[in-house]
């Protein structure tokens, strides 16, 4: 992990969630890209989630060699099933993974007001 990457990771780490959502709202994210159109989903114990990116190297990292599509965050929420939640970054280095949903953009508007 290069300078940049370790002062970015820090300044992430120290925004509030809803600072942290704003931001997110428009980045881009990446995600493995089925056969057929739509979204590979996870089960877990928590319910069904789509692995999402905040780069294609950390998809990489996480599914090798596949192929990939990308959209924003706002996007991403409306395109999900419904009951499926994006789990962004799982593995990825701090502030840590966390779920997001179609519900976590309208929190983040309440907060700002």
């Amino acid at each position: 992990m290069s300078l940049r990457d370790l002062v970015r990771a820090e300044a992430v780490a120290r925004m509030s969630p809803a600072d942290r959502l704003a931001r997110l709202r428009t980045a881009r994210l990446y995600f493995q890209r089925p056969k057929e159109p739509g979204f590979l989903v996870s089960e877990t114990e928590g319910g069904p989630v789509v692995p999402v990116f905040t780069s294609w190297e950390r998809l990489g990292l996480f599914a090798g060699a596949c192929d990939w599509a990308s959209t924003t965050a706002e996007d991403l929420v409306e395109l999900l099933p419904e009951g499926v939640r994006a789990l962004v970054d799982p593995l990825g280095p701090a502030p840590g993974p966390f779920l997001l949903d179609a519900g976590s953009f309208e929190g983040a508007e309440e907060g700002t007001r």
